[in-house]
């Protein structure tokens, strides 16, 4: 028993690990939300963190609702089998289309009129790829979560968000202090990294989904 407790705690850690590296490639890939705090930030050195804290707002109750009804519904194994297909085929689309847009800089000005509180609640609300992610690569996560119960759940939750609220802190800070951090370099250098996480977990998603099936 000993030993089966071990490797659920092994695989747990592992399974945050992959959390970590999943969330920080969607984060730091350019999107309205990190172009919203790069111009918020020139204003503000805590631009970033009220950005991360609306994020939160709206990702915590997206978090919620999913894992509710995975646990209410008792899900086929074609079904969820399908979905790991789905997530891990939208992943490796995201690696495909970052590369392709290497050199392009996201110049969106979504809500830069308003608080960054608020600017972080409305772009994230009205983002269709943040909706798009949370119904694939989201959800597979989240179902991974639930082998790990419910208390697994809230570390998930807790890990993926403090990775969005920390970066969009520190990118927010370094920005206010420097408005040439972002080079072209450091852009390529990210979206280098955030393609191989992509492409990497993406055939993972797909080979697990389809292994399960047999």
């Amino acid at each position: 028993m000993k030993k089966k407790g071990n490797n659920l705690e092994t695989n747990f850690y592992v399974f945050l690990s992959s959390v970590v590296l999943i969330s920080l490639s969607g984060v730091l890939m350019p999107g309205p939300l990190f172009a919203t705090t790069i111009q918020k930030a020139t204003k503000s050195k805590i631009a970033g963190a009220l950005i991360g804290l609306g994020h939160g707002l709206i990702e915590f109750p997206v978090m919620l609702l999913i894992y509710f009804l995975l646990n209410r519904f008792v899900i086929p194994n074609s079904i969820q089998a399908s979905i790991g297909v789905i997530g891990g085929s939208f992943m490796i689309f995201m690696g495909i289309q970052a590369f392709k847009n290497r050199n392009h800089q996201d110049k969106s000005t979504v809500c830069l009129k308003r608080d960054s509180l608020f600017a972080g609640i409305w772009t994230s609300a009205v983002n269709a790829g943040f909706i798009l992610w949370w119904l694939t690569i989201g959800t597979v996560l989240i179902a991974n979560a639930q082998l790990f119960g419910f208390s697994g759940f809230v570390i998930f939750a807790g890990v993926h968000w403090s990775v969005d609220f920390l970066w969009y802190t520190l990118i927010g800070l370094l920005i206010f202090k420097s408005q040439t951090f972002w080079t072209t370099r450091t852009r390529y250098g990210v979206t280098i990294f955030c393609v191989g996480v992509f492409l990497l977990f993406g055939a993972y998603f797909i080979s697990s989904a389809l292994i399960s099936l047999f």
